[in-house]
């Protein structure tokens, strides 16, 4: 056997082995590839469900003030009527409407100044 022979004997298995960890390789890039591209998908709809959450929390907090300015528009007009006799307890009601309102005025302030500074 000659000099040649003996390196393309010894070249062959070299060679299919470097072919097979090259198709691992492969295989291994593209599942690293799609796990990127999930991970990528799930951290879009993650945030776009906190959007979706911060858009219904602007809401419900606007829809509560909305709701406490129509309770004391309403006390107030039934007070004006000459007719109706109201109780302590509208008297009340608007009182604890007012202090609601400014407590939830205070929070929503409150937490807007720390996220400024956070």
């Amino acid at each position: 056997m000659d000099v040649t022979a003996i390196i393309i004997a010894a070249s062959i298995p070299s060679a299919l082995t470097g072919f097979c960890f090259w198709l691992i390789e492969q295989r291994v890039q593209k599942r690293a590839k799609k796990h990127e591209d999930e991970e990528k998908e799930r951290r879009e709809a993650e945030e776009k469900r906190e959007r979706l959450r911060e858009q219904q929390e602007l809401l419900l907090v606007q829809g509560v003030g909305a709701a406490i300015a129509l309770g004391e528009a309403t006390a107030k007009a039934v007070q004006r009527i000459p007719d109706a006799h109201c109780n302590g307890d509208m008297h009340a009601a608007l009182d604890y409407a007012a202090k609601v309102k400014h407590a939830q005025k205070d929070f929503l302030t409150r937490q807007g100044i720390e996220a400024l500074y956070d």
